[in-house]
């Protein structure tokens, strides 16, 4: 999957108030960390919580999390992995459709820019036509398979 990049200095509105009333997206508190950490490995795996704990090493967080009616239901992550890079992102499965990734993504991306990015890169974009769409992501050409490359796989216990 090829990296991507975004222009900050050129993102869409906030989507949040499109949410509807019972859906919303804020950072994730510390206190809030292994809840989060443990709901993302349950759903995506832990490579993504493992991204996911790094995004609470800083004040503020570096994750925003979707909220609907209380209940945690989707996440964004940006400048875990490396500066400048956003992702991993992703929403409950039954909660998809509503708006909520892209939500998310602006959400997280706006964030990068207050920080001072100018751009920020898509690592490992998955969904690339989602991203042109959402952001106006451009793929990096020659990005795969990028800083992911050679990564460990996590390993299953022995049973000894």
């Amino acid at each position: 999957m090829p990296d991507m990049l975004v222009r900050l200095y050129d993102l869409p509105e906030s989507r949040v108030s499109r949410l509807g009333p019972d859906i919303g997206i804020r950072r994730a508190l510390a206190p809030e960390r292994r809840t989060v950490v443990s709901w993302i490995e349950e759903r995506f795996g832990a490579g993504w919580a493992g991204e996911a704990e790094a995004a609470f090493s800083s004040t503020p967080t570096r994750i925003h999390i979707a909220l609907f009616a209380g209940r945690l239901v989707g996440f964004a992550c940006h400048d875990v992995t490396a500066l400048g890079f956003f992702g991993p992102t992703g929403v409950d499965e039954a909660m998809r459709g509503k708006g909520i990734g892209e939500a998310l993504l602006i959400e997280s991306l706006a964030a990068m820019r207050a920080a001072g990015y100018a751009y920020a890169i898509i690592g490992g974009a998955g969904p690339t036509q989602f991203y042109a769409r959402a952001v106006g992501a451009v793929e990096i050409p020659g990005s795969t398979p990028g800083i992911y490359a050679g990564m460990l796989s996590p390993v299953e216990p022995s049973g000894t």
